[in-house]
């Protein structure tokens, strides 16, 4: 029955939504509609909650009238996602001097005194807004301590403590809407991710009072493991209490036990009854309301009341163990399991985590550019990591920013630290392909890679040697061994990714650059390998020194007798990637970086070299400088360097067609391999690029006497490219849009340094956000958009694909789905985030969306 406009009685067929009500009224309604003993409740909706806050109060008198006798009432807030919070529930409402007299008589003194005294602490707090120490009430409980609490009312406020119950009711409405109006509050919640103008709803319920005789008290119960998800029933009570006092630090020898247990009393053996029927209440809750809820009830002279449930706060791990488990119980859909793990939670399973309940004592923080945890001794130098992985001693690889010659370093350490850098410099990718946690940017520190240490910026020397640990999901440097939790990665994460593949419509691969790389490729169930950067193959002690050799070679000849050595190793990488993603496409990206990288930039190192290729240091130091570049990241790379010194894809062609012959000889399933050209803008850097590749095929061909296919691509990775891609796309089999250099080549952003200033930017609405950490949809998405379209036009079988770290991004994958591409590619570690995440998004165009309880 509706009592007046904006406030309803909640029955089972009030009109409650959730969108006008919250989650806490709707969710009260359902456990109603169950049959459960839920004391008399009221709800007011949105816009009787802020008219309350200008000052218009609904009609107190009528509101009270719906309670009849019931001498205590509560206030709770009911926003429609829970997670957004809201003011603190106001208990015993009612509470006057009389009233406080009756309740003597019928629960006796030390109960009526504890329940007054609350109430003058709760409204003198939250609605008189006075000083909570004021109100500590230390002395027994007797009529004097409620004498005491009121005198201090008075002096503070310059009135009596009110009596009347209506004006009690109408100042904790009026207090609670306008704490929900408040700036603090709405700042509060927009960072939960509410919408700036979220509404409060308010519930107004009888008191079960849980003060009395007999077991009269209040608990809470649930049914399953918070942590872990498991079926177990948990939770506590504590006699003479009241809401979810329980759930504090009470007095232990007021606690009982919900199931029988030999350390104590318990419900199950006094109230047998009550136990069975808070059991047949969670199984309702989870068969009808079809989810894990945790119920808060109250017992007044054993009688039992259901005050409210809400969803069991859980752990990533539980949450997906909990979904599963509700669809093999027949309970919820597979898809609707899948639509209640988020994408981004799959992180936290993937790698070990630092234990959020477990001390933590940060020396560093930076940019969270690759998640997980791992402790070991500081390093500095990649020789030092490698020597450590030697000696089986776990280590941190500590630099100022990472080059390719680390590589080796970064795959014998645990985790990486650098001080420099931002979410797609060369420390952040490589960290996240190897699946290795990682902070960059880590400004906040000082390196001093002479004295070997470093210093923190509250003075803090940490040395070589010293252990660390990385959160490289929080983006903290800590100092010691942190305390962790282990990944999760077993049946339920298996079968909830399964089903997200029977769901999602665009396909997902991995950038993978070694055998190992492809291996955990594998083991995510991508569906290839969408980027092989070949140039990390060359960083090997054996191949950079007949690297180095062809650089210093001065013809053609000599290049070609360098790279012959060279040539067998690299037959062998792509033989054991083609062996590993046996029937599954791999996409080979010819050498891309400009040659300086390949040499030594330091006088020993030159001095090194020089003696290894027996030629003079002014000769190594020529060259060192002749190949030097004022920006080398837009200078002689990727196919400019492949037209340019043709040899050096030639080999790689050759090592690409050899290995296609080998791996499908040795019993595999049959190679197609994918040789993609990098930093293309012209369509005849592709017909070069092309007719030499088709030459090679052509001399394996008849040397082999074996037919083999492949597929030609382009990497889109330059503005031009994308304008022109009608044109390319006249020559490739597919486009991959290398979203990273796109990205930075359209801003004019060097996606190394970005890091250092970035985060003022956002802050101060530049860029609504990193556009290296969030695809651009506006600015470089208009390019893969116009990119894909004209690409298309011109060849309509081209495949189109992203292979930047955005793929594993859901921003960027529902971007990419809407514009037609066929699959994104990934580091391995975010294959699972972009399976679930490309679930999701079929899903919900299909119109099946979150079907939960909101509470």
């Amino acid at each position: 029955m509706v009592l007046n406009k904006g406030f309803v009685e909640i029955t089972p067929t009030a009109s409650i939504d959730v969108n006008r009500h919250g989650g806490r009224a709707k969710c009260l309604q359902r456990l109603i509609r169950l049959e459960m003993p839920v004391p008399t409740t009221v709800a007011l909706d949105f816009a009787t909650v802020h008219d309350i806050s200008q000052g218009t109060l609904p009609d107190i008198g009528m509101m009270l009238a719906s309670f009849g006798d019931a001498p205590l009432l509560s206030v709770r807030p009911s926003s429609e996602d829970p997670d957004w919070g809201g003011p603190s529930a106001i208990l015993n409402i009612g509470m006057n001097d009389a009233t406080y007299e009756r309740l003597i008589g019928t629960h006796g003194e030390v109960a009526a005194t504890a329940l007054y005294l609350r109430f003058i602490r709760s409204y003198a707090i939250h609605v008189a807004r006075l000083d909570p120490d004021e109100f500590e009430i230390k002395a027994p409980m007797d009529p004097a301590a409620i004498k005491r609490a009121q005198a201090i009312y008075e002096e503070e406020t310059d009135e009596p403590f009110p009596q009347d119950t209506a004006t009690q009711l109408s100042n904790v409405l009026r207090s609670m809407a306008r704490a929900w109006e408040g700036t603090t509050a709405r700042l509060l919640r927009e960072a939960r991710g509410a919408p700036a103008d979220a509404g409060l709803g308010l519930v107004v319920q009888a008191m079960a009072i849980g003060f009395g005789r007999n077991m009269s008290g209040s608990g809470v119960i649930q049914f399953v493991n918070g942590q872990t998800g498991e079926r177990q029933l948990r939770g506590r009570y504590l006699c003479q209490s009241q809401g979810r006092d329980a759930l504090g630090d009470p007095d232990a020898r007021a606690i009982m036990y919900l199931a029988r247990d030999d350390r104590g009393r318990s419900i199950e053996d006094e109230l047998p009854q009550v136990f069975e029927d808070l059991k047949r209440y969670g199984d309702l809750c989870r068969n009808r309301l079809r989810e894990e809820m945790q119920i808060e009830f109250t017992l007044e002279n054993e009688r039992l009341y259901i005050l409210d449930a809400v969803r069991v706060q859980r752990t990533s791990r539980a949450n997906l163990h909990i979904a599963v488990q509700l669809a093999q119980d027949a309970i919820i859909s597979e898809n609707e399991a899948v639509m209640r793990v988020p994408p981004r939670s799959l992180t936290e399973l993937l790698h070990s985590q630092v234990d959020p309940d477990g001390p933590r004592d940060a020396f560093a923080s930076g940019i969270a550019a690759s998640p997980g945890a791992a402790t070991g001794k500081v390093v500095f130098s990649s020789r030092a990591a490698q020597a450590s992985a030697a000696q089986d001693e776990p280590c941190i690889l500590v630099r100022r920013e990472t080059t390719p010659e680390d590589i080796r370093g970064m795959h014998a350490a645990e985790a990486v630290l650098t001080e420099r850098g931002g979410i797609t410099s060369h420390a952040a990718v490589i960290a996240r392909g190897l699946g290795l946690p990682c902070v960059v940017g880590a400004s906040n520190m000082k390196l001093d890679a002479k004295k070997r240490e470093i210093v923190a910026a509250d003075g803090r020397v940490i040395r070589e040697g010293d252990i660390i640990t990385i959160d490289g999901s929080a983006g903290e440097a800590l100092i010691g061994t942190a305390r962790m939790l282990e990944p999760e990665l077993g049946d339920a994460f298996q079968t909830l990714l399964a089903w997200a593949d029977n769901a999602r419509d665009i396909g997902v691969r991995a950038n993978a650059d070694t055998p190992a790389d492809a291996a955990k490729a594998r083991m995510f169930e991508a569906e290839g390998i969408g980027l092989a950067r070949t140039e990390h193959m060359f960083f090997d002690h054996d191949r950079l020194l007949a690297m180095r050799e062809m650089i210093f070679a001065d013809t053609a000849e000599d290049r070609r007798t360098a790279l012959e050595r060279i040539e067998p190793m690299q037959r062998a990488d792509f033989r054991e990637l083609f062996k590993i993603m046996s029937g599954l496409p791999v996409t080979i990206r010819l050498f891309d970086p400009p040659l300086h990288e390949f040499l030594p930039q330091g006088r020993e190192g030159m001095r090194e070299l020089a003696d290894a290729l027996d030629i003079p240091v002014s000769d190594v130091t020529r060259r060192v400088e002749a190949l030097s570049e004022f920006n080398p990241m837009l200078g002689m790379r990727g196919v400019r360097l492949g037209i340019t010194v043709p040899e050096i894809y030639d080999m790689q062609a050759r090592a690409i067609f050899e290995a296609t012959i080998e791996a499908t000889d040795e019993g595999g399933a049959p190679v197609v391999p994918e040789i993609m050209i990098p930093l293309v803008s012209a369509k005849r850097e592709v017909e070069l690029v092309k007719a030499r590749v088709d030459a090679v095929a052509a001399a394996v061909r008849i040397e082999r006497g074996v037919d083999f296919t492949y597929r030609l691509g382009v990497m889109v990775e330059t503005p031009r490219a994308a304008l022109r891609a009608s044109e390319i796309a006249q020559h490739a089999a597919f486009l991959s849009f290398g979203t990273n250099d796109l990205t930075q080549m359209t801003y004019g952003l060097s996606r190394d340094d970005a890091g250092r200033f970035m985060g003022r930017y956002v802050q101060q609405q530049v860029y609504p956000e990193d556009p290296f950490h969030m695809l651009d949809v506006e600015g470089v998405g208009e390019l893969l958009q116009m990119g894909a379209e004209r690409g298309r036009s011109a060849n309509p079988d081209v495949t189109l694909a992203i292979c930047g770290e955005h793929g594993g991004n859901p921003e960027s994958i529902a971007f990419c789905r809407k514009a037609g591409f066929d699959y994104v590619s990934c580091s391995p570690f975010r294959v699972p985030v972009a399976r679930l995440a490309a679930a999701h998004l079929a899903i919900l165009d299909r119109g099946v969306g979150r079907a939960r309880v909101t509470r």
